[in-house]
Parts: C-alpha cells; sequence; structure tokens
C-alpha cells in the first residue's frame, strides 16, 4: 500500500461540514442592556433555566439585571434591578439547587444573597436574604459548591479564600496560602478540590475543607 493511500485511508469528512450559524432575530435578543465597564476580569453574567443576569453600568454603587430567559425584545431604561451594593458588583452565580437564589460579590467588600421570584422582579430589589461580611478588601470571584448545598466560596483582593455556610451566615473556614492576588478558582465535579490562580505566576490544588494546599505548580511563564 502506497503513502498516499494510508494518508486517505485515516481521513474522513466532517459530519459537520455543512453545520453554520445564524444570529437571532432582534426581537429575540436582549436589547438596550447597558453592560458594565468595569475592568475587572469576570463575566458579569449568569444564567440558569429560568432567568438571565447581567451586572450593568450604574451612576453610584453596584446593580445587576435580572431578565425571565423568554423576555427578550427591547428593555425599558426604568427596567427592575438588584440594587443592594454600595459599590460595583464584581461577580454573581446562581444557586445550582435554587433557581431563584442568586449570589452576587461587590467592591464593598460584602458577599450577598438574594432571592428572585418566580416572573422576574415587579421593582429594584434592595433587601437581600444574606449578607456575608469577613473580607477586608474587594471581594472578586464567588463560586457555589457543586454537590454541597448552601456551601459558597468567596475569594477577596485580601488574598483570602473563605468557605461560606449560607444557610447560617458564617464562614466554615478561612483559606489563607496566597502571597498575591487571586485571578481564578474552580472546584472539580464533585467538589473535593479547589483549583486557583494567582498573581505569583502559579497553579493551586487546595482541599476546601481543611485548607490543606495538596499541589503547587511550578510559576508560568
Amino acid at each position: 500500500m502506497t503513502n498516499t493511500q494510508l494518508w486517505f485511508r485515516g481521513v474522513r469528512s466532517s459530519k459537520f461540514r455543512h453545520v453554520f450559524g445564524s444570529p437571532a432575530k432582534r426581537e429575540r435578543c436582549y436589547d438596550n442592556v447597558k453592560i458594565t465597564k468595569n475592568a475587572h476580569d469576570s463575566h458579569f453574567c449568569a444564567v440558569n433555566p429560568k432567568f438571565v443576569a447581567i451586572v450593568t453600568e450604574v451612576a453610584g454603587g453596584g446593580a445587576f439585571l435580572v431578565l425571565p430567559i423568554n423576555q427578550t425584545g427591547r428593555l425599558d431604561f426604568n427596567t427592575s434591578r438588584v440594587t443592594g451594593h454600595k459599590g460595583p458588583v464584581l461577580d454573581i452565580k446562581w444557586n445550582p439547587f435554587n433557581d431563584n437564589i442568586i449570589a452576587s460579590c461587590s467592591d464593598d467588600c460584602t458577599v450577598k444573597l438574594w432571592y428572585i421570584p418566580d416572573g422576574g422582579l415587579a421593582s429594584h430589589l434592595t433587601e437581600w436574604l444574606i449578607d456575608l461580611h469577613g473580607h477586608k478588601r474587594r471581594v472578586g470571584y464567588i463560586e457555589w459548591h457543586p454537590t454541597a448545598e448552601n456551601v459558597l466560596i468567596s475569594a477577596g483582593f485580601d488574598h483570602l479564600l473563605i468557605v461560606w455556610d449560607v444557610g447560617k451566615g458564617e464562614a466554615l473556614n478561612v483559606i489563607d496560602c496566597h502571597p498575591d492576588v487571586i485571578y481564578s478558582m474552580s472546584f472539580n465535579r464533585d467538589g473535593s478540590r479547589l483549583a486557583t490562580t494567582c498573581k505569583d505566576k502559579k497553579l493551586r490544588i487546595i482541599d476546601p475543607r481543611t485548607g490543606f494546599v495538596i499541589s503547587v505548580s511550578r510559576p508560568y511563564l
């Protein structure tokens, strides 16, 4: 068998070669959303089967929109928002165990939990369910535990990770193993490990129950 025959034997036409995407019609898009211009490195958007939440630009404090997922089209300028933070909102995450609960963290050093009724907000929401205080500097990231209900972890610019029991409104563990700003974090599938990246150019694998650092990568370039 020639080299040419061997090469063609291993090549198959892709079954996706005729697949293409097309943009949704305007009435199926969210229009007139003033997305935040904050330079913080976050998604500023979160979605679940009921709602889409988007951090918005506001004159003072911090706010984010919560819209029923099918409420598309052009939004009114006075659309109701979640407006309880005193500083810009830096991250938002829906509770994986309850589609009506969303957590937010902010430049005001707090983490807050909010209840969103079915059908969305009828007016600005200023009253939170839980207000968590523990960080000394702004809180940049939050993540829900994927398998343990009511467990949330926050990463602050004070270089701390705090594991919260949001049902009791108290800290379960404070993890102090980063010498500099935490850039990102993510749980594994069962929540037994937490991976973080840091300004010191290292990746850490942490046991969130004990705070023990299981492994640290060599500094990346």
